[in-house]
């Protein structure tokens, strides 16, 4: 599928429509391009959107594929009778046997964000986030007692991305900091980390995988240097085996496969919702 084009098509914001379609399309090897189209919300939209969609099928060959969450009935007909392309309906797909099973009709709602702003478990995201903002990379060890989880490991493990999609995506007040070739000769935790050892949550890394990311940043540098990055990682590692801190490598794992994994041994129960 070198020149195929998915669209994700939906009258709110496309996440839905997105990450579904991208956990769908992961079992396939080929990677099509990727477009989305958000707030498709008017007939105007709709044949705006369809035209696009035909154009491209005929300029590529083959028919575009189509992930939809259309909760408009009238977008979703024009978008169904018209567009040339392969549409996915997934609401359709799942609400209407949902619908019938619960024996009652769904409200329809277009987007799912639209009243969010005044739940509980929106602010607590927003200050989760504020949160670890505040608390990357070290810059601040006030208040580390109301974290969830602190994040430690080498610089450039994937530390900071972990944290702000924890708070982004679970509310986690998570702050993260880095060990140190200071503290590898100390040979022991930061004194901020000491008194919330059983916060902390280790992150590792491959040397050689650390190296690469390193050299982007610094080329050519003693810290990016091979050598310099298996010594602080063996050395980070020994640290966290004798701290007792469980820690998992970041080299082959996903964002998502990391916070989960946090999720299940530190807060099992921000997996229930």
């Amino acid at each position: 599928m070198p020149h195929r084009t998915v669209y994700f098509v939906s009258d709110g914001t496309g996440i839905t429509a997105e990450t579904f379609g991208n956990s769908i399309l992961a079992q396939f090897p080929a990677k099509p391009r990727h477009v989305r189209r958000p707030f498709i919300d008017s007939a105007e939209k709709a044949y705006a959107l369809v035209r696009e969609i035909n154009e491209t099928g005929e300029r590529e060959g083959t028919r575009a594929i189509v992930f939809a969450t259309l909760v408009d009935r009238e977008v979703l007909r024009i978008v169904r009778e018209h567009c040339k392309g392969k549409v996915l309906d997934m609401f359709g797909t799942f609400i209407e046997p949902l619908e019938e099973e619960f024996a009652v009709k769904s409200n329809h709602r277009v987007g799912r964000f639209s009243d969010v702003a005044r739940s509980q478990e929106y602010h607590d995201r927003i200050e989760a986030i504020n949160f670890s903002l505040a608390h990357d990379d070290g810059q601040s060890a006030r208040n580390l007692a109301a974290a969830d989880v602190i994040l430690v490991g080498v610089s450039r493990c994937g530390k900071t991305p972990t944290s702000l999609y924890l708070a982004m995506q679970h509310g986690i007040k998570a702050a993260n900091y880095p060990l140190i070739p200071d503290d590898f000769e100390r040979n022991k935790l930061p004194t901020a980390l000491i008194e919330h050892r059983r916060k902390c949550f280790g992150l590792t890394i491959d040397p050689e995988r650390l190296s690469q990311i390193r050299n982007e940043r610094r080329p050519g540098s003693k810290y990016a240097a091979i050598e310099n990055c298996r010594y602080e990682v063996n050395e980070a590692e020994a640290m966290m085996k004798r701290d007792g801190i469980a820690w998992l490598s970041s080299t082959h794992k996903s964002i998502e496969e990391i916070a989960t994994t946090i999720l299940r041994d530190i807060r099992p129960d921000r997996l229930i919702y």
